[in-house]
């Protein structure tokens, strides 16, 4: 008998399977970010016997590596049950392999004599009382937090961690100072019958943990792939010009911005290859100070003032070498900028919208259309052809008729005269006689 007709034939195993299936298909999920490695090793036969160290995954960011000491065939999502003390855990397996062993390196884990061992795979009921226990979370986090408050304890539970079945609990907390909460461990054994441990966390942590939206309207980093944190200084503020005011260059944790720390190498290599901020330019009219930078355009803007901004010009950081380099010679040159070119500011061409050739856009629209364009273009050339034609025989007309015009009056002119000496013999001729 096959496994599927042992199943259906089984009504227990069927009102079980469905859960199991569904919870199958949510631990396969896509991972995110660099919580989670990519297994590069996965499609060459025999990785997985080669190394019985697997990790896991258990709720947000904590990791744990154990031994597949009974050789169970796991694979990336499955759901197993580990050893706990007390007791067991639940979590996701999100590695096996060689490359297991690389990520206990990372971690800085070197006795693997302490490496606890992989029970089970997860089974229906190991996944109902996991769930259970997940439910049971958010109420005994506000609940403690009453405890705590009641207790004046200076210090703030942020997140609350069931174990897989459900004994023990794990309580995260804040605080600034150091806090006695020895009274606190018995109140809560007491109040929810498990096991207490209280584990201390930073602000930064605490964020990672909760999760939210950042100021730029992403998730945050330290909730979606940061696994581990760097120490954030104001410095990273000034070497990119970023103004130091406290609410915005915190996060959601009250701290420093992580993001300070991703562009500010970037910014430190670029200002090495600009002159000192301190060095004053000088120049035959005046005394030249830095006023701005714009480090990636690599230009300087320099005032003739220490504090206000006057006289404003901006040179790049070659002439702004080639002048210090001057006046360490003793020599002024008789401006900032080169005496062959305008004292304007770079970029200021793009301001006048008059000044642009709007007409590029039309061209490249009628490059789109060939045939219409073409039609059009031919049309357009055959009228102003006829057009030009037409003007031409105008033209001729109307010379033509004044040259004949012109012709007539010397015809009639010539005419004149002749009548006129006709008569002048005619007098004479009389006059004689």
């Amino acid at each position: 008998m096959s496994e599927e007709d042992i199943i259906n034939d089984n009504p227990e195993i069927n009102d079980e399977q469905p859960a199991e299936q569904n919870h199958r298909a949510e631990s396969h999920e896509c991972p995110r970010g660099k919580l989670h490695s990519f297994n590069w090793l996965g499609d060459i036969p025999g990785q997985h016997a080669d190394d019985e160290i697997v990790e896991v995954l258990f709720k947000n960011t904590r990791k744990g590596f154990y031994r597949n000491s009974t050789n169970i065939p796991l694979e990336i999502g499955d759901m197993v049950a580990v050893e706990a003390s007390p007791g067991h855990d639940i979590g996701k397996v999100t590695l096996v392999g060689k490359l297991v062993r690389c990520q206990m390196k990372k971690a800085g884990i070197k006795n693997e004599a302490e490496i606890k061992r992989v029970f089970r795979k997860a089974r229906p009921n190991d996944l109902e009382k996991f769930e259970e226990a997940k439910a049971r979370e958010n109420d005994t986090m506000i609940r403690s937090r009453k405890i705590a408050e009641s207790l004046n304890l200076n210090m703030k539970i942020g997140d609350v961690e069931y174990q897989g079945d459900g004994c023990k609990a794990i309580f995260y907390y804040i605080a600034d100072e150091r806090v006695d909460f020895r009274q606190l461990i018995k109140i809560l054994a007491d109040t929810f019958k498990i096991r207490v441990e209280m584990k201390q966390i930073g602000s930064r942590q605490e964020a990672g943990r909760i999760g939210g939206i950042g100021p730029c309207g992403r998730p945050l980093c330290c909730a979606s792939w940061m696994t581990n944190f760097v120490s954030v200084a104001t410095s990273a503020a000034r070497y990119q010009d970023i103004s130091l005011n406290p609410q915005k260059l915190a996060g959601q944790c009250a701290k420093l911005k992580c993001c300070l720390n991703f562009e500010a190498d970037a910014y430190v290599e670029c200002v090495k290859q600009l002159p000192s901020k301190e060095i004053r330019l000088e120049t035959t009219d005046a005394t030249y100070y830095h006023f701005k930078t714009d480090i990636f355009k690599k230009e300087l803007t320099y005032s003739t003032d220490k504090s206000v901004p006057a006289n404003l010009v901006t040179i790049s950081a070659d002439r702004a070498f080639e002048i210090i380099a001057m006046n360490k010679r003793g020599e002024k040159p008789m401006s900032l900028v080169h005496d062959d070119k305008e004292t304007e500011k770079p970029g200021t061409q793009y301001n006048d919208i008059l000044g642009q050739d709007i007409t590029r856009f039309d061209k490249k629209k009628k490059k789109k259309k060939k045939n219409n364009n073409h039609n059009q273009n031919q049309s357009n050339a055959d009228k102003s052809s006829a057009e030009h034609s037409e003007g031409e025989q105008n033209n001729r007309k109307r010379n033509n008729d004044r040259r004949r015009f012109n012709d007539d009056r010397q015809r009639n002119k010539g005419d004149r005269q002749n009548q006129q000496q006709n008569q002048n013999d005619n007098s004479t001729n009389e006059s004689k006689d």
